[in-house]
C-alpha cells in the first residue's frame, strides 16, 4: 500500500508514491506532508504545509540532528486539527525513524522516561509490518533516547560527542587529523558538560610514573567494554595494556605539534599527524607515556578504539581513591623514598626508648 496509519494516531506512513494519491490524501486529511528523502520536484506539495529532511537511507547519515524539528512539525499538524503524512521513497527506514522520534518523544513522561525505539517500532509495525530503519538509523534513536528525547540537541553533551566522532571520522577518511577547533578537550569544557564517572565506577588517579606528574582521574577514561562484549575475537579476561582516554588540553603539543602554545583557541590550520606518541605534560619530564591514532588502533585485548588515545599502562601509576581520606596512603600514593610519612617522635631512654611510665597512687592517698 502506499501509506498506512500508525495505530491510535493521525500519522501515516508511505512511500513517494503516496503524494500521487490526492484522493487517499484528501480522504486521511492529510494537511501537513514531511519529506524524509532528496526531492527533485515539489510538484506533488502544492496545498499542504510542507517539511523536508535531505538525508539518504545509509548507516552513516546524520539523522538525529533533524529530530527536534520534525517532531514539532508533527505536532502542530496535529494540533491544528490535520493528519500528517510522512514519506520517504519506500515507506520503510528513513520516515520510520522519524515517526519512532515522534512517537518516543510524544510518550515521555513527566518523570523524563521515554518509550524504546524498539517498543515505538512496534506500534508502527501493527499498521505497516515492514518498517525497518537501517542499523544507524537505530543506533541513533538509541542515541535519541538516552537523551530521553531533548528539544534542544545542540546544548547535550552525548550529543555533541556524537558530533565530534562524525568529524573524526570524516577527517580520517580522508586520511587527516580532525581540525583542532572541531575536537572535545574535555577539560576546558564547562564542569555541566564534562563527562562524569558512573556511580559504580572507582574513582582513580593516573600519575607519570617517572615524575609523578597528574594527568588524569576516572571522569576522563574511555571504557571499551561495549566493544569487547561485541568483538568476537576480543579476550574479554584480557588485561588491557592501555587505558584510553577523552582528548585534554595537555595532549594538544603532541596531538598537534605546531600549534601555537600561546593561543590554544586560535583556529589550527596546519597539518597535524594521524598518529604519534603522547609526551608526559611536564615540561622537565616529556617521558613518553602513550600513544594516540585517530583512525583508531587495537588494543592488547584484540577489540578496536576508534579514535584511540591510550596511555600505556607501563609507563603511568594507576592510584584508587578512596573517599573521605586524603593522606597518600589511602589515595594509593606511592612516596618517593625519603618522603615516607614521619612516625610520631618516642622519649629515648640511656639504651632505647623508654619505658611506659605506670601509673602510680594519686597524691591524695599517699
Amino acid at each position: 500500500m502506499a501509506m498506512n496509519q500508525i495505530p491510535g494516531h493521525n500519522i501515516y506512513i508511505g512511500g513517494v508514491l503516496a503524494l500521487k494519491n490526492k484522493a487517499a490524501l484528501e480522504r486521511a486529511n492529510i494537511t501537513h506532508i514531511v519529506s524524509v528523502i532528496r526531492l527533485r520536484s515539489d510538484e506533488f506539495l502544492s496545498g499542504y504545509q510542507h517539511h523536508k529532511i535531505d538525508v539518504d537511507d545509509i548507516d552513516d547519515e546524520n539523522i538525529l540532528g533533524s529530530f527536534p524539528d520534525a517532531v514539532n512539525f508533527i505536532q502542530s499538524g496535529l494540533d491544528s486539527g490535520g493528519s500528517v503524512l510522512v514519506h520517504c521513497a519506500m515507506g520503510k527506514s528513513r520516515s520510520a525513524t522519524i515517526c519512532i522520534a515522534y512517537l518516543m518523544r510524544q510518550q515521555r513522561d513527566a518523570e523524563r522516561r521515554s518509550i524504546t525505539p524498539n517498543v515505538a517500532l512496534g506500534m508502527i509495525r501493527e499498521g505497516r509490518p515492514f518498517c525497518e530503519p537501517n542499523e544507524g538509523f537505530m543506533d541513533q534513536l538509541d542515541l535519541y533516547y538516552n537523551m530521553v528525547c531533548p528539544d534542544d540537541l545542540e546544548s547535550q553533551p552525548i550529543y555533541q560527542r556524537w558530533v565530534y566522532r562524525r568529524e573524526v571520522e570524516e577527517s580520517v577518511a580522508c586520511g587527516r587529523a580532525p581540525e583542532m577547533r572541531s575536537v572535545r578537550f574535555e577539560d576546558e569544557l564547562p564542569q555541566s558538560e564534562q563527562q562524569t564517572a558512573k556511580p559504580t565506577e572507582r574513582e582513580v588517579e593516573i600519575k607519570c610514573r617517572k615524575c609523578r606528574r597528574g594527568i588524569a582521574s576516572s571522569k576522563y577514561i574511555i571504557s571499551h567494554e561495549k566493544e569487547k562484549r561485541e568483538n568476537a575475537k576480543a579476550n574479554t579476561n584480557a588485561d588491557c595494556a592501555h587505558i584510553f582516554l577523552h582528548p585534554m588540553k595537555w595532549m594538544r603539543s603532541s596531538l598537534y605539534p605546531s600549534a601555537s602554545d600561546a593561543n590554544p583557541n586560535a583556529q589550527f590550520t596546519g597539518d597535524a599527524p594521524l598518529s604519534g606518541r603522547l609526551a608526559c605534560p611536564n615540561p622537565t619530564c616529556g617521558a613518553n607515556i602513550g600513544k594516540f591514532a585517530w583512525q583508531g588502533m587495537q588494543c592488547s585485548c584484540k577489540s578496536w578504539v576508534v579514535p584511540a588515545i591510550g596511555l600505556a599502562k607501563a609507563r603511568v601509576d594507576i592510584k584508587e581513591l578512596v573517599p573521605g581520606n586524603s593522606t597518600p596512603a589511602a589515595l594509593g600514593i606511592r612516596l618517593p623514598p625519603g618522603m615516607q610519612p614521619a612516625q610520631p617522635a618516642q622519649p629515648v631512654g640511656p639504651t632505647g626508648p623508654a619505658e611506659p611510665v605506670k601509673p602510680g597512687p594519686e597524691r591524695g592517698n599517699l
